[in-house]
């Protein structure tokens, strides 16, 4: 196993960061995280909160997307400064080994199993409206095609086109909400907090949960991050020792070290406009929702529910645009929620899979029965291990058993069981809810003891992080108080 004493805090050397229009083609993550972010339980619960409730949480979706903006910039924080994916750095704290890694772990796991079974249901709700046949025979096609094209990796085309599609839903649905936009008082009303006689924690919690992808969406922030390579190329974390052993050099040199701190600070400045970028365009979208839940469903009286939750869906641009409104938002829900599962389904098998290679450590490392030939070859030895050992060992290989067991044949479990896409995606919710505030723990205490002081969070940075903390524990303990202990307010 990696010895995390040896890992640096801080990158060897970094690139010199965009200035000006270059740093346009950098913000490409934030992009795709909002696209990302809408694609999800939104599109489904925030037409429902506008139904039910017009406007009168509007005040607590404002302080979830700005704390969520918080929580994406401190998981990027540590990626820029490090070169490590947050996971990485979770197993790095101190404690019993790996602790931090299955408290990410297994929540996620019902995450994806619920998520990617909820969002298959409504696009088979939405096809069966468009063409002969069943929700499940469509909810089940989309799942296996899904696979079958992350297993492939025959799906770039496909990532091309969801993307698009999702591009113009959201076009669409900033363009409906303008047309039917409200008076200023209506919107002005929303933004005095307070709890109506008409509170349902059960009813808001998945779509608290849900706002800008949630839990999922955070941790997926910094796996965009390490990928895009800000801060510069990310070092292998595999072998943490040439890291260290190009640093004598420039440990003494006080010069180099300020170049070095001041360089990641401006890509951090990069990375934190990259995040607001992603959190108000998301969050726009979210709040177009709520007004076209509020304006078009709410006089009549319709919460979207069921198998054919699609139906009242359809509503938000009929309504506004007709027939074209109608076929509009089939076509968009289909096309955008099939490429969100696509994208699940391979995010999520790739975060599972690093997951498993840090906590399965020497167990599953191939060097111990291994030796190199003369000829630099490797040849077998007495004790070379399992094939099934050094095949779980192959990170896709590993990627790829989670895509056929943990986002295909589990979700189609939970599909069969239930097919209420609402009822389904209210689970996911629920658990991106309660896992935020154990997310946001982990990576302020991570940054504020792992990284530089000139490097951690701020005088503004750890208090919101604290606060993001504490809203979401009050909002998941509250949930449990009534829910398990029947408490009412």
């Amino acid at each position: 196993m990696i010895q995390t004493q040896n890992r640096p805090e801080i990158r060897s050397g970094t690139p010199k960061p965009p200035s000006g229009w270059e740093q346009l083609k950098w913000y490409g993550p934030g992009l795709m995280w909002m696209i990302s972010s809408v694609g999800s339980g939104s599109v489904l619960f925030t037409p429902r909160v506008g139904s039910r409730y017009g406007y009168e949480y509007l005040w607590a979706l404002l302080i979830v997307i700005f704390l969520m903006w918080v929580m994406i910039r401190e998981v990027g924080r540590y990626t820029v400064v490090t070169g490590k994916t947050i996971l990485e750095g979770y197993r790095d704290l101190p404690g019993p080994k790996n602790w931090a890694v299955w408290l990410i772990f297994v929540p996620q796991l019902v995450a994806a199993v619920v998520t990617i079974a909820g969002i298959a249901a409504l696009v088979g709700s939405a096809l069966m409206l468009a063409l002969p046949g069943s929700q499940a025979i469509y909810a089940v096609a989309i799942i296996l095609l899904s696979a079958i094209l992350v297993v492939s990796g025959h799906y770039s085309k496909v990532e091309q086109a969801t993307s698009v599609m999702a591009g113009m839903l959201i076009l669409a649905v900033l363009a409906a909400a303008i047309q039917v936009f409200p008076e200023v008082g209506a919107i002005a009303s929303g933004l005095v907090p307070g709890i109506g006689d008409d509170f349902d924690i059960e009813f808001l919690l998945p779509w608290l949960g849900f706002i800008l992808a949630g839990a999922a969406g955070i941790m997926w922030f910094s796996y965009w991050v390490a990928a895009r390579e800000y801060g510069g190329p990310v070092e292998d974390s595999s072998n943490p020792h040439e890291a260290v052993d190009d640093l004598p050099n420039y440990e003494a040199d006080d010069d180099f070290q300020q170049r070095r701190r001041d360089r990641l600070q401006r890509w951090m400045r990069v990375m934190s406009t990259t995040a607001v970028i992603g959190v108000v365009g998301g969050g726009l979208v979210i709040v177009a929702f709520m007004i076209l839940g509020a304006e078009l469903l709410r006089p009549e009286g319709i919460v979207p529910e069921g198998i054919a939750v699609a139906e009242d869906l359809t509503r938000l641009l009929s309504e506004v645009w007709g027939a074209f409104g109608y076929w509009l938002l089939i076509v968009s829900i289909v096309i955008a929620l099939g490429g969100t599962i696509v994208a699940n389904q391979d995010g999520w098998p790739r975060t599972f899979a690093d997951a498993t290679l840090i906590l399965a450590g020497d167990r599953l490392n191939l060097q111990r029965g291994e030796e190199n030939s003369p000829q630099g070859r490797q040849r077998p030895t007495r004790n070379k291990p399992p094939r099934w050992r050094r095949w779980l060992a192959d990170r896709e290989a590993l990627k790829n058993i989670y895509v056929i067991t943990t986002v295909t044949l589990l979700p189609l479990v939970v599909f069969f069981w239930v097919r209420d896409p609402v009822n389904i995606l209210e689970v996911g919710g629920i658990v991106a809810a309660v896992h935020t505030p154990v997310i946001v723990c982990l990576t302020l205490y991570l940054n504020k003891t792992k990284l530089p002081q000139d490097l951690q969070p701020g005088w503004l940075a750890a208090p919101a992080m604290v606060l993001s903390g504490l809203v979401f524990t009050v909002v998941a303990v509250l949930y449990f108080m009534i829910e398990l202990f029947g408490m009412e307010l």
